[in-house]
C-alpha cells in the first residue's frame, strides 16, 4: 500500500509540473502574439524588399533608402506603430522573396496584376503610373507604335516586360534599371520601356544622351505586396495608408517626388473613401 501511495504522490507532482510548464508556455505564446501581432520577422519592424536604382520611386541617397514609395511606407508604418528596415534586391526576385518570408513587404512601385496575385497579396493602391519610352538622343522613334523590329530593353518581371511581350516585341530583359540605361547610352538598345517617372529622371540625368519619346497611362495602380494570406499586415497597411492620405502626407510626398505631375481625376488612393487634401493644403 505504501508503495502505491508514493507512486500516486509522484504522479500528482509530475502532473502539476506539466501543468505549470504548459501554463508558462501558453503565457509565452500570448506575450509573443502581443509583441508581434503581425508576425513580422522582427517585432516592431517591417523588413521591406526594395530597389536601389529607380528614382524617384525607390533609390539610395547618401547610403539611405528613400523615394516616394519608401517614404510613404515609413509614414504608413508609423501610423500603426512600426518602423521600416529596407533591403535592396532585384525586382525579378522580389515577389517570390516576399511570399517565402524573406521580406515582410515589397516596396517598389509594384503594379497590381492578376498574374502577380498568384504569388502575393496586395494592399490598396497608393499610386498610379505611366509607361515611359526612353530612346537614345537623335533617335527617330516618337511612339510605342514604332517599336516593331527594334531592340527594346525592359527590366525582367516588370509590367513593362509584360507589355512588350504582349506586343510581340521580343524584348531584351535586364535585371535592373541601370542596365537598361547603360544599354541606351551605349547604343546597344533602340528603346527602353520604363516606369515613366523613372524614365524622366534617367533622361534628365543622362547629360543629353537619352530622351523621353512618349508616355502612356498604366491601366492599374501600384501597391505594397505581402505574403499570401498575410491579412493582418495587409489590413494594417491599408488602415495606415488611409490615415496618411487624410493627414496630407500622401499629397505632400506626391508634390515632393513628382512635381508638376497631374493626378488623374478618376484615381483614388487607398480605400477610396478618404478625402485627398491638395498639396497646398497639405504643406
Amino acid at each position: 500500500m505504501r508503495f502505491r501511495t508514493v507512486l500516486t504522490r509522484a504522479a500528482a507532482v509530475g502532473a502539476a509540473a506539466l501543468l505549470a510548464v504548459t501554463a508558462l508556455t501558453a503565457c509565452g505564446d500570448d506575450t509573443d502574439a502581443a509583441d508581434n501581432p503581425y508576425g513580422l520577422l522582427q517585432p516592431g519592424v517591417i523588413r521591406a524588399g526594395t530597389l536601389t536604382d529607380a528614382p524617384p520611386n525607390v533609390f539610395l541617397k547618401d547610403g539611405e533608402f528613400t523615394g516616394f514609395d519608401n517614404e510613404l511606407l515609413r509614414a504608413v508604418a508609423a501610423k500603426i506603430g512600426l518602423k521600416v528596415e529596407f533591403v535592396g534586391t532585384d525586382f525579378s526576385g522580389l515577389l517570390a522573396q516576399v511570399n517565402s518570408g524573406k521580406f515582410d513587404v515589397g516596396s517598389s512601385s509594384i503594379t497590381i496584376t492578376e498574374a502577380r496575385k498568384k504569388t502575393v497579396d496586395f494592399g490598396n493602391g497608393y499610386d498610379f503610373g505611366y509607361f515611359g519610352l526612353d530612346v537614345p538622343a537623335g533617335s527617330p522613334i516618337t511612339g510605342f507604335d514604332q517599336l516593331a523590329g527594334k531592340r527594346v530593353v525592359v527590366v525582367q518581371g516588370t509590367v513593362q516586360d509584360d507589355y512588350a511581350t504582349k506586343q510581340n516585341l521580343d524584348p531584351v530583359r535586364v535585371p535592373d534599371y541601370n542596365s537598361a540605361i547603360n544599354q541606351l547610352k551605349a547604343g546597344t538598345a533602340d528603346a527602353w520601356i520604363a516606369p515613366a517617372e523613372i524614365g524622366d529622371k534617367s533622361a534628365a540625368d543622362a547629360n543629353g544622351k537619352i530622351k523621353v519619346a512618349a508616355k502612356q497611362l498604366s491601366p492599374t495602380p501600384t501597391a505594397y505586396a505581402v505574403a499570401k494570406g498575410d491579412d493582418k499586415l495587409r489590413e494594417a497597411l491599408n488602415k495606415g495608408l488611409d490615415e496618411v492620405i487624410a493627414d496630407g502626407t500622401w499629397s505632400r510626398l506626391q508634390a515632393e517626388y513628382y512635381p508638376g505631375r497631374p493626378v488623374p481625376a478618376d484615381f483614388k488612393p487607398g480605400s477610396g473613401s478618404v478625402a485627398v487634401p491638395s498639396p497646398t493644403a497639405a504643406s
